[in-house]
């Protein structure tokens, strides 16, 4: 098929606090880390309130400029966390294997990993990955799905052939 496209990548940063310069955000800075391992470069960071409009307008806008979108934070059970409303919003197809995946490594440091309700899914032709909005929650995360993330990224695109049509070696 040729060579690949790189990937784009965008991450938006979800946290009342940090919109409003009353705390620094340290999630965004700490999936930046993770994206040559990807590799992804890095085209839009941005950090919103956790208000589901914004969110999903955010969302819809990106998936067209970028091939995956990272959100950190607004994903427990407080009446301000909106991010897997807004995310279910825009997507066509959930990846539950994902936010699966990300529980379960979770659940092996801490019981409250369960609380997490990140959703994962393909919107257009943009994988949408939501995080914690702990760093230490984040590194954890992304440490168990970054794998699975050129894959999935190149199934959405066509790049890559179906895991049934996968001949072997």
């Amino acid at each position: 098929m040729g060579k690949k496209e790189p990937i784009k990548a965008a991450i938006l940063t979800i946290s009342d606090r940090c919109a409003r310069g009353e705390r620094e955000d340290e999630s965004g800075p700490a999936i930046q880390e993770f994206l040559p391992e990807i590799p992804a470069t890095l085209v839009v960071y941005e950090i919103v309130p956790d208000e589901f409009e914004l969110i999903k307008a955010r969302l819809r806008s990106w998936r067209d400029k970028v091939d995956l979108i990272i959100t950190t934070g607004g994903t427990g059970v407080s009446s301000r966390d909106v991010t897997p409303e807004a995310t279910r919003a825009v997507i066509e197809k959930e990846l539950p294997g994902f936010t699966e995946a990300m529980r379960a490594e979770g659940l092996k440091k801490t019981p409250h990993s369960i609380i997490s309700r990140a959703v994962c899914g393909v919107s257009g032709g943009t994988l949408i990955v939501n995080l914690p909005g702990s760093p230490k929650a984040v590194r954890e995360s992304l440490s168990v799905i970054l794998p699975a993330i050129p894959h999935t990224i190149g199934l959405i695109r066509g790049e890559e052939a179906e895991c049934h049509q996968r001949k072997e070696r």
